[in-house]
């Protein structure tokens, strides 16, 4: 703690106040969404394929819509979406909390959801811009608040369950309002853009990133390594279930502690230690290659041994997130190398949408080659598969860094506030 609270103090107070932003933004969505499926479908009589639409709504919203969050962060600033982001979860967190029609829950899932892809890309960009050289440094500690946040939000979210589900909706809202107004009082305005210089229309604007052939390359090289973060949702929890049933829950849920809190804990002293041994490239590949790995204990651990694959399960989810730990700070500051920091927003819009879209695949692909591995018990195939992908994806980094492509085409040019 000493540690992060002397990193913290280290930085501007923009990327301060940031990193408390974000903190509290995942005490508060953590706080209510594990228990938004079980209110709308014991408290409110959804059915399932209700259940499914509504949370469906609001990924889409996210994932669909980063690149318009980014747009716009690029064209007005990164201040105004983030602030606009986080009123949109006041009044859609306060809505699922109290209407209990269809309608009303979609427009309240599609606020959440678009909340995110307002402020995501406007936050990481204005980090990025207020931290300069020390990009690296600056994303490893906001990783430790966004980890901090996902796993106190879960307790929080849990003890205020005990009274009722509006009472956590109505506590997550005002978390969100108390964000908003503190952000309109103490963040400065920022924007990224070359001095004298204007993205041009939209259109030019997302022609400009498309355009940026080793970000998209970079981009699709790193699909992998969010399939593989997902899991920790997906095959992880199935594979608790498959050997404790029932119980399977709370073994997930204590996975789930186990990766945010590598995170906490190790952050900043393995982002300190892979810049002092690694370029940023190496890191990358390195991580990548971990996260790839963390699979094989499951695949060696044999099915009839509940012990074994428990075991298996608490190192997957260990080196996992040892792996994430290492690869995302340099992966943030590749993206941002890579635009030559210009129209940095729209960039990382782009980027989230890209791996929104390959978690979607990743996770088709992982589902049915599940169910085929249960049909013909050979579960081993399935870890095999993610191992493969990871080493794929580290694979992939490395071709891009031999090649050069992972070298900024111009020279970075310094950001001017606004």
């Amino acid at each position: 703690m000493k540690h992060l609270w002397q990193q913290s103090r280290s930085f501007p107070a923009p990327i301060r106040l940031l990193m408390a932003n974000q903190f509290a933004i995942n005490l508060a969505f953590y706080m209510l969404m594990p228990y938004l499926a079980a209110h709308l479908a014991g408290g409110l009589g959804l059915a399932a394929w209700a259940v499914g639409l509504v949370l469906g709504v609001r990924n889409f919203s996210q994932q669909g819509m980063f690149l318009i969050g980014g747009t716009i962060a690029d064209r007005y600033g990164y201040k105004a979406p983030i602030m606009a982001g986080c009123l949109l979860r006041t009044v859609g967190f306060g809505m699922l909390g109290w209407v209990d029609n269809l309608p009303a829950l979609f427009a309240a899932s599609a606020a959440t959801g678009f909340a995110g892809a307002l402020f995501n890309p406007a936050v990481r960009a204005y980090l990025a811009a207020e931290a300069g050289e020390r990009r690296v440094d600056a994303f490893a500690t906001f990783n430790v608040y966004y980890q901090a946040g996902m796993l106190l939000g879960p307790l929080v979210g849990l003890a205020l369950l005990a009274a009722d589900f509006r009472l956590v909706c109505t506590v997550a809202a005002a978390i969100f309002t108390l964000l908003t107004v503190l952000q309109w009082c103490a963040l400065p305005a920022r924007r990224g853009d070359v001095p004298g210089a204007t993205p041009g229309n939209v259109l030019t604007q997302w022609r400009t990133v498309v355009a940026n052939r080793p970000f998209l390359l970079f981009a699709l090289a790193m699909i992998g390594s969010y399939v593989l973060t997902f899991q920790v949702y997906l095959a992880l929890p199935l594979a608790a279930a498959d050997v404790l049933g029932a119980q399977g829950t709370w073994a997930t849920s204590g996975l789930f502690v186990i990766s945010a809190a590598v995170a906490v804990i190790g952050q900043l002293r393995l982002t300190g230690w892979a810049k002092r041994r690694w370029t940023p490239a190496q890191a990358l590949v390195r991580g990548l290659t971990a996260m790839g790995m963390a699979f094989v204990p499951l695949a060696l651990a044999p099915p009839e041994a509940p012990a074994a694959v428990l075991t298996a399960l608490v190192l997957a989810v260990a080196l996992l997130a040892v792996g994430g730990v290492i690869v995302y700070p340099f992966e943030m500051d590749t993206v941002v190398t890579l635009s030559g920091n210009r129209l940095v927003a729209t960039h990382y819009g782009l980027y989230n949408t890209v791996s929104g879209l390959g978690i979607t695949l990743g996770n088709l692909v992982t589902g049915v080659l599940w169910d085929f591995a249960a049909r013909a018990d050979a579960f081993w195939l399935t870890w095999c598969f993610l191992a493969a992908t990871g080493l794929a994806c580290a694979a992939s980094v490395a071709a891009l860094e031999r090649s050069g492509r992972l070298i900024a085409r111009t020279a970075e040019a310094p950001l001017a506030p606004a």
